[in-house]
């Protein structure tokens, strides 16, 4: 999954050793920091980190010099939720409407065209029953995971947005961040405005918060909906 993201050959071992201990005389651990960034936006944030210190000083400092502000355990975790997340690739033998029809009664609670694919969101206990029941109906499945939705969306313009954007990938640059989580929502409109692969090159975030280059970006960014 990383490769997929383009994620650098020496990250991706760095995470590997870090989650298998091979990292000789350290021990990591995981953490999670909330807070807020530039434009009130809410952000969750997964790390591992052997030095839970410097991390939590590094995070300060990333937080601060964007004009945001690290917070305390739970002051932004209840705008948010763990969902389940199921990406489907589009079938030559069943249109749309059936597969829609098909992961509601799978007991999905959304499901959106996305790319060359769908995106189905189920509750997280029914991940696994979803994807098995989808499988069965012969629909290909590309991922199925747990991750963090947002109840509500913050709307960015282009100005806010390009802050936010750069704030988030300055983040997802540090060598303790796993993963990210946030409530914006970026409208196709705004990403034609910020001429996004020219300003911050291919590194784009869809609604669930992982970096994509797929051509639907602009209307599912991180953490919004459809524009």
């Amino acid at each position: 999954k990383a490769k997929e993201y383009n994620m650098p050959q020496e990250n991706i071992e760095r995470a590997i050793k870090k989650g298998t201990g091979e990292i000789s005389g350290a021990k990591y651990e995981r953490m999670t920091y909330e807070g807020y960034g530039p434009e009130g936006v809410a952000l969750i944030v997964e790390i591992m980190t052997d030095n839970r210190n410097r991390a939590a000083s590094d995070l300060r400092n990333i937080f601060s010099r964007y004009h945001g502000n690290l917070g305390t355990p739970g002051c932004v975790s209840w705008m948010f939720e763990r969902k389940g997340l199921i990406v489907a690739q589009k079938s030559e033998d069943l249109d749309e409407d059936t597969i829609m029809l098909m992961a509601i009664e799978a007991g999905a609670e959304d499901i959106s065209p996305a790319g060359a694919g769908y995106e189905i969101v189920t509750p997280a206990s029914d991940l696994n029953r979803v994807k098995e029941f989808l499988l069965q109906q012969g629909l290909r499945i590309e991922s199925a995971e747990l991750t963090v939705l947002p109840k509500n969306q913050i709307r960015l313009d282009s100005e806010k947005a390009l802050k936010v954007l750069k704030f988030v990938e300055v983040l997802e640059d540090h060598d303790d961040v796993q993963e990210v989580y946030v409530n914006f929502e970026i409208p196709d409109q705004v990403m034609g405005q910020l001429g996004w692969e020219g300003e911050l090159g291919w590194r784009q975030h869809d609604r669930y918060g992982r970096r994509s280059r797929d051509s639907y970006y602009g209307s599912r960014c991180s953490g919004g909906p459809r524009g």
